[in-house]
């Protein structure tokens, strides 16, 4: 019989041991290289990648908003799964993320070119654009490209808008200055050079043009570029089926006229894209997600948390309306109950000082009384705004079927959350350890998911 040296063995061992974890990383690239429609939906997400801008998705009086925001949260709704948005940060390597594994959609107006075709499958078109100049308006506007000849254009490296400008100067037969500016800049910031004069020249897609062109009035966005160019979402060239679902879902929506009413919610309504991003609550162009931002801040102060979590809540109650009334009695800026206020000696709900006042100290009772059961700190998260919702009673009737039946106690998502739901059901309301009966749990079970949904919008753009 042979014999090995010891240090033989152990060359023989680490060389088995990278070749598996070799193995087991290919594995893995390669069930995220292929993920088609049924791998989405036994994950139950869909992954989105899109651009932080005023056309793709913003935030908007506390509402994420944008025309493929949109878009995407339909065709999510329509396969049966969450979505998942990635925002890139270099706007002009958007397309990237796919090559990179990171999503299964890229839906960020990207124009149907040959070039894309080669790398990725595109869906049908969503719409139909062209690229335009911005420039400031004056006596020396721009109309014919000829009188680009000379002049400097300033643009993201390795867009499309570079591949226009270089083919442009090759049919005039003059040169146009390219300049490359950060990758990481937005195109409503460099838009915004022109019109303070920082720059002169930029190029954009004509409705994302045309959107802040209405908050910059003296820009100038009619001069075209390019002939009309399709735009149209990227999947990676192995998702068949999501291709083919996706392609399906556009005709549906082409043909019930819900995809040309969102394409003018956006596109058609410039004066109304202005008003917004003048607002100051406009993520792109303010700091402020509701006109009652410093009462929250000072409220979550007070009961220890993020401002923006309060500021969801907020949303979800009563959209920010502090006349707001349910047909509950819940009333104002954070639907507060009077017997609530009452306890704390307060009594005018309808003022927003003394209604997220109420709801600040409601919050601390709350974090208090859950206090026993030493929840970790992003779990106990979930676990308050639930008890704001349905009372801490109900909560603790569901964590304790959540431990009879083999669940976690201690963790919401897919295990309190799923008990939470079943109080509803006389089998499990009627179980001896319920000690406080029937509960309409769809509430708290979709108010803890929307609200934690949109918590992490504001925190993507709004300082904490």
């Amino acid at each position: 019989m042979k014999k090995f040296s010891t240090a033989y063995l152990v060359r023989y061992f680490l060389a088995f041991l990278v070749i598996t974890i070799f193995s087991g990383c290919l594995a893995i690239l390669d069930t995220l290289s292929t993920a088609d429609l049924d791998d989405i939906q036994k994950r139950n997400k869909l992954i989105a990648v899109t651009t932080y801008s005023a056309s793709s998705y913003f935030i908007y009086r506390g509402q994420p908003m944008g025309f493929e925001y949109e878009l995407l949260s339909m065709f999510a709704k329509e396969i049966g799964v969450e979505l998942e948005i990635v925002i890139s940060k270099e706007p002009s390597k958007v397309k990237h993320s796919l090559a990179r594994h990171e999503a299964d959609i890229v839906a960020a107006n990207i124009a149907v070119t040959r070039k894309n075709a080669n790398e990725f499958q595109f869906t049908d078109a969503i719409a139909v654009t062209r690229q335009v100049l911005v420039q400031r308006k004056s006596d020396g506007l721009i109309r014919n490209q000829i009188d680009l000849i000379g002049k400097t254009v300033h643009l993201y490296p390795g867009s499309a808008y570079v591949d226009r400008v270089k083919n442009l100067s090759d049919e005039i037969g003059g040169d146009i200055e390219i300049q490359n500016v950060s990758s990481e800049i937005i195109p409503e910031k460099l838009i915004a050079q022109v019109s303070d004069g920082t720059i002169d020249y930029t190029i954009a897609e004509e409705g994302t043009a045309l959107i802040n062109a209405a908050y910059h009035p003296n820009l100038d966005v009619s001069t075209p570029i390019s002939f009309p160019q399709r735009v149209a979402w990227l999947v990676r060239p192995e998702a068949t089926e999501l291709r083919l679902k996706l392609n399906e879902w556009i005709l549906k929506i082409k043909e019930n006229g819900v995809l040309d009413a969102v394409y003018a919610r956006y596109f058609k309504q410039s004066r109304i894209a202005g008003e917004r991003m003048r607002s100051g609550f406009h993520s792109l162009t303010g700091k402020s997600i509701s006109a009652y931002d410093d009462l929250l801040k000072k409220a979550s102060k007070d009961a220890g948390f993020d401002w923006r979590l309060l500021a969801a809540v907020a949303y979800q109650e009563s959209r920010f309306n502090p006349r707001a009334k349910s047909w509950a009695g819940a009333t104002g800026l954070m639907q507060v109950m009077s017997y609530t206020a009452s306890g704390y000696g307060y009594r005018n709900l309808y003022d927003p000082v003394e209604n997220v006042r109420i709801s600040g100290l409601y919050f601390q009772s709350v974090e208090k009384h859950l206090a026993k059961y030493e929840l970790d700190e992003s779990e106990k998260i979930h676990f308050m705004l639930a008890s704001y919702n349905a009372g801490p009673g109900h909560v603790e009737d569901a964590m304790r079927l959540a431990e009879k039946y083999g669940k976690n106690p201690k963790i919401w998502f897919n295990n309190v959350d799923e008990f939470i739901l079943n109080l509803a059901n006389p089998v499990y309301y009627n179980d001896p350890i319920v000690k406080y009966g029937y509960c309409r749990g769809e509430e708290p079970y979709l108010y803890v998911k929307q609200i934690m949904e949109r918590f992490e919008h504001y925190k993507r753009f709004i300082d904490e």
